[in-house]
């Protein structure tokens, strides 16, 4: 197992080759944002790593990959990169150190344990069923204070983390967030413009054959997981503000969002889960397939658990049900800021400094 040190010694390597033939340089963001560079800090080479998309294009036409004795091998070394991005800027630190090490572990046994906390914390009155009441089983109290606590662990441990990758690649962090900078990253982000590939029809990944469906997937799950969120949003809103109390009829706006974001979600991560067990092992990163399959595992079963939960309701499995996908929910929240979740912020960032680069904005 690579060091960090030998490995962005390795990877610094085979750029400064990629920087002197230039043949991949149309392929995405990381040729032109590298070619503006002669020398790269460790810095550059997390917004670099950050910056690939891992489409694997660039692998598959390079004549100095693999056999050739330069060993040039840039998806797979950014890949390594990026694992490190996420230990490296965590907060806490150790724990990202701990989780990179056994997340699939970690995230399943977590899992577990809260699913045990949760039924004897239900006083094991798991046998009546009101009219598909949630509250029946917990106090909406208790699930407010629990999940509201999660929830504001998980923003602020990502945040934090966030803030310590932004300072290290751009030192005025400030003039990132130039509206011109920000409509480009989002643009470049939500349309998952680098994973179109070179000749924009689809990406390289999980081999050498040009698919569009790593792409499809990724939207899939993306939007999926932000319309779960907005179900769950617009629930607190009916709740708070206009007093319209859980459970909700079937064609109510949470239950529509929440429906369509959950099949989106289980397609997606489905897709991704097979694309994974597919793909060359030439090009992933095998030490990270094990948090991938983690976070990838952690939201299918919260849209499969969800998605159960309401076409059951009203029956008596309703009170399992509901326990499961709590503790999924949960340990997800819990395990996000030390996970691949974590990829979409560091991206943005790296998207966000390619912005103010590819716009010539010295400030």
């Amino acid at each position: 197992m690579l060091t960090l040190e030998k490995l962005l010694e390795e990877s610094k390597h085979s750029i400064g080759i990629c920087n002197s033939c230039r043949y991949c340089e149309g392929f995405c963001a990381v040729f032109p944002a590298m070619e503006k560079r002669l020398d790269f800090s460790n810095a550059d080479m997390h917004y670099l790593a950050n910056l690939c998309h891992n489409c694997s294009e660039c692998f598959y036409a390079c004549q100095y990959a693999p056999p050739h004795e330069f060993q040039v091998n840039i998806p797979q070394q950014l890949a390594q990169l990026r694992l490190s991005t996420y230990t490296e800027y965590a907060w806490p630190k150790g724990i990202g150190k701990l989780f990179a090490k056994n997340g699939l572990i970690a995230s399943l046994l977590f899992m577990v344990l809260l699913i045990v906390l949760f039924f004897a914390a239900s006083g094991l009155s798991t046998s009546t069923v009101i009219n598909g009441d949630f509250y029946s089983i917990f106090p909406h109290n208790f699930l407010v204070i629990v999940f509201g606590t999660a929830f504001a662990w998980m923003l602020i441990a990502i945040l934090l983390g966030f803030k310590n990758y932004l300072a290290d690649i751009e030192p005025d962090t400030k003039s990132l967030f130039k509206g011109v900078h920000i409509k480009q990253a989002l643009s470049d982000a939500l349309s998952m413009k680098y994973l179109h590939g070179n000749i924009k029809t689809g990406c390289t990944y999980p081999d050498d054959n040009i698919s569009p469906w790593r792409r499809y997937f990724h939207h899939f799950t993306f939007y999926g997981f932000m319309l779960c969120f907005a179900a769950t949003v617009s629930g607190t809103i009916m709740h708070y503000l206009f007093g319209l109390v859980a459970p909700y009829a079937f064609f109510s706006v949470p239950k529509i969002l929440g429906t369509v974001g959950g099949v989106s979600l289980a397609i997606g991560t489905a897709g991704l889960f097979v694309l994974k067990s597919k793909a060359d092992k030439n090009i992933k990163d095998i030490r990270q397939m094990g948090m991938d399959y983690a976070f990838i595992a952690l939201l299918f079963i919260t849209a499969v658990t969800g998605l159960a939960l309401m076409l059951w309701r009203e029956t008596a499995a309703m009170p399992s049900l509901l326990i499961i996908h709590l503790s999924v929910i949960l340990t997800l929240f819990i395990t996000m800021p030390f996970g691949k979740f974590v990829h979409a912020f560091y991206r943005l960032g790296a998207l966000l400094k390619y912005a103010k680069e590819s716009n010539n904005d010295p400030h």
